[in-house]
């Protein structure tokens, strides 16, 4: 994307002339955004990424952000002399490394991209599925003993329609509670899917460290349908960690939401390519 400060304003005006066509279907829509992982870190406080949030909202888009912070939790057990142990690629834990984890997501990483967001000009407010009972969470036992780990039963959409209406940018940490007041560790893409099909998101963007699908050959697919990507998972193209992220994709559309984008969230600006010119990733949709 051009330097704004390098281009002549006839070019500047040539980029918004051409991006008016891809605006006009996300005016007044929901995008849902998971940011974490290695996706995460590209400029100070989440900077470029926070603008493009901002952006985003300015243009009368309704984004919702999203977070991980795995790396930052392995940081801070590390520090504290806590060993982590995994699971199936999940984390085991106990009630110890549960405190760490809601103090690294729910806190500082939370609030670092919360005013990353407000110092690019927006209104952003920090979550974890706690608040207001947001991420109503169950203990997940499919993959063994993990402890604290869980996975959503219920989004509270009511949470998320309010601060809609009051034009704040929610910024949520993956963090559930449980029946009885339990707290759980979920993993962010499961999290982000869900609410992505709770409020019928018109798309759902999960930045990631890979440009998006990739074909036998190693190429890009732009787009794929939920058909499509089942027979690619069925057939050994789709492996390893990239199963999880589209059965995310597809469960967010089989709930609501209109379409899944796996993206790079490392390049400048993935959000806006993909949303705003042809596409940056591969784009997974219902039929």
């Amino acid at each position: 994307m051009p330097n704004p400060t390098t281009t002549d304003p006839a070019s500047k005006a040539a980029v918004l002339a051409e991006a008016l066509p891809y605006l006009r279907p996300y005016a007044g829509q929901t995008v849902l955004v998971k940011y974490g992982g290695h996706a995460m870190g590209n400029g100070d406080n989440g900077d470029p990424f926070a603008r493009d949030i901002v952006l985003l909202k300015q243009v009368g888009i309704n984004p919702i952000v999203v977070h991980g912070g795995g790396p930052q939790i392995g940081q801070m057990l590390q520090r504290l002399g806590i060993k982590s142990n995994f699971v199936n690629g999940l984390r085991v834990t106990d009630r110890e490394t549960m405190e760490v984890v809601e103090m690294v997501l729910a806190g500082t990483v939370n609030k670092q991209l919360v005013a990353a967001i407000n110092a690019a000009g927006s209104s952003a407010v920090g979550l974890s599925g706690k608040d207001g009972g947001l991420i109503r969470a169950r203990k997940l036992t499919r993959n063994g003993e993990l402890g604290f780990v869980g996975e959503p039963e219920r989004i509270e959409v009511a949470v998320l329609t309010a601060l809609r209406q009051s034009d704040i940018i929610p910024v949520i940490a993956p963090v559930g509670i449980g029946a009885d007041g339990e707290t759980y560790n979920i993993n962010a893409d499961t999290v982000a899917g869900a609410i992505a099909a709770a409020v019928t998101a018109k798309r759902f963007l999960l930045l990631t460290d890979v440009p998006g699908v990739l074909d036998g050959e190693k190429r890009l697919i732009p787009e794929l349908t939920a058909a499509e990507a089942r027979r690619l998972i069925a057939d050994g193209t789709i492996s390893g960690g990239m199963i999880p992220k589209v059965e995310t994709c597809l469960e967010a559309i089989e709930g609501g939401a209109e379409g899944a984008v796996i993206l790079d969230g490392r390049v400048p600006h993935a959000i806006l390519l993909e949303l705003f010119t042809e596409g940056a990733g591969t784009l997974i949709r219902g039929s």
